[in-house]
């Protein structure tokens, strides 16, 4: 290591440069200190495996051995799980076939986002888990942020990436120095901006006619059964099965999180789900569009989600609604107008299965602007 600081650019308690320090301004402090402790790793390890020898080896001597397993190829044992030539898109694809053969498509998508991101950044085809460390992550992040890309944006592709450096950590498939994730904090995601209607705009969508078994007809039908249904996400309705209905109740499991849900058929939920129940065997799918959650279907799945987000818009425009309306909005809204009724976040929390309470709390945080908007008008005029 050609690298030299002054005494107040070295840490001697804790054996490494200081990154505060003005003279180590040029020096990527993150990186050289991570070799300092890898080269540590490598000599404590050694002098272990020596063990009580150690006192019938002389200093240089000593120094010889160490220098020479610094030295070895990548097939050293020791340096093997220092240096460990696991990368990011060889596990990462391992976890991807995990979750396609698992029917997670979406998980699936959503890591090899990450992995394509990571190698586009690094302008290589892979990357060593090894080679990803706190400095080259704040590079990623800042070349991101520079691009104008938004940091919920990186932080999806860094969620990702953690996800598969970790596992490999666990599946004992990849031994790090140091867990470089511990050490470098993925920016919290913003608030975004939800959109969500009001009960009036749902109404005016409920009451809105269409040729019956025309595509507005079946869109329309679909966004209330979500909205009845406390704002299920359109994956949850897809893959309903007449068998999903015993007495009075819809049965299912989330998608998302494999949590069992249950919600009465109210009255109007059953007036629109009658006709989808006619002639039908349990087994049947309960709507002409239809998912059974396969990864091989997931392509079909998501030309099936954006089909219907185009009919939403166009059903917003008839029922004089100038907001863009999606899926999402459906479920957006039912937790806003539950929350304006005066719902407690928990019951909230539970009615759309969410694991955390925390989760529904960032949830519905976006929505507080418009009701104190509402109170400081009430304040001030």
């Amino acid at each position: 290591m050609d690298i030299w600081t002054l005494p107040s650019g070295w840490d001697k308690r804790k054996q490494r440069l200081r990154r505060s320090k003005y003279i180590n301004q040029d020096l990527d402090c993150d990186t050289v200190n991570f070799e300092l402790e890898e080269k540590m790793f490598v000599a404590k390890r050694l002098i272990d495996e020596i063990g009580l020898s150690i006192n019938k080896v002389s200093p240089d001597r000593l120094i010889e051995l160490i220098t020479k397993e610094w030295d070895k190829n990548s097939d050293s044992e020791i340096k093997h799980k220092v240096n460990n030539e696991m990368t990011l898109i060889e596990w990462g694809e391992t976890l991807v076939n995990r979750k396609m053969a698992a029917n997670v498509p979406g998980s699936a998508t959503w890591l090899r986002n990450g992995m394509r991101a990571i190698t586009k950044f690094n302008g290589t085809d892979d990357i060593k888990l090894y080679d990803i460390t706190v400095t080259f992550l704040r590079n990623f992040e800042a070349y991101h942020l520079g691009k104008g890309n938004s940091i919920n944006c990186v932080g999806i592709y860094l969620r990702a990436v953690r996800s598969i450096y970790n596992s490999a950590i666990n599946e004992d498939q990849f031994v790090p120095i140091k867990n470089v994730f511990q050490h470098y904090r993925i920016p919290p995601p913003m608030r975004t901006k939800k959109r969500a209607l009001k009960k009036e705009q749902i109404l005016k969508i409920r009451d809105l006619e269409y040729e019956q078994d025309s595509a507005l007809w079946h869109a329309r039908n679909y966004a209330m059964i979500m909205f009845y249904c406390r704002g299920m996400n359109f994956v949850d309705l897809v893959k309903l099965k007449v068998e999903n209905i015993r007495h009075d109740r819809l049965y299912y499991g989330r998608s998302k999180t494999r949590d069992p849900l249950s919600v009465h058929i109210s009255e109007p939920l059953a007036k629109l789900l009658q006709p989808y129940l006619r002639n039908k065997r349990l087994t049947d799918f309960l709507f002409p569009t239809n998912y059974d959650g396969s990864s091989e279907r997931f392509e079909a799945y998501k030309t099936q989600r954006r089909r219907m987000n185009e009919r939403l818009r166009i059903i917003a425009k008839d029922a004089e609604i100038d907001e863009n309306v999606t899926t999402y909005t459906i479920r957006h809204s039912w937790a806003t107008i539950a929350k304006y009724l005066g719902v407690s976040t928990a019951l909230i929390s539970e009615a759309m299965g969410h694991n955390s309470i925390i989760t529904t709390e960032v949830y519905l945080k976006s929505f507080d602007n418009a009701a104190l908007d509402h109170v400081n008008e009430k304040v001030i005029l």
